[in-house]
């Protein structure tokens, strides 16, 4: 597996990781959209400090990954009832 050492710069911060050669393209657009919502909150809310900015992108972040896992789980469930229902008109074709 190919790793690289590559730095993330956050708020201010520079974290040293290695990473897959694969990951780090998405690694640095994810520190790069970071940045950019601590930006956005310290300029549109009263924000006292980068800790503060990071805790409300925590926060951000994490709902955005729960709506996307409900999703998921809501089009798996779907995906499978509607699979269930096209095999059973398939049983019924075949006898």
């Amino acid at each position: 597996m190919d790793v690289r050492r590559i730095t993330i710069n956050i708020a201010g911060r520079v974290y040293p990781l290695n990473v897959p050669a694969a990951e780090e393209e998405t690694l640095r657009k994810v520190g790069k959209q970071i940045e950019n919502m601590i930006k956005d909150f310290e300029q549109n809310f009263d924000v006292r400090d980068k800790q503060d900015a990071l805790a409300m992108c925590a926060l951000k972040l994490g709902t955005n990954a729960e709506v996307v896992s409900a999703n998921y789980e809501k089009t798996i469930n779907s995906t499978n009832e509607r699979l269930s229902q096209i095999n059973q008109s398939l049983n019924e074709i075949g006898k």
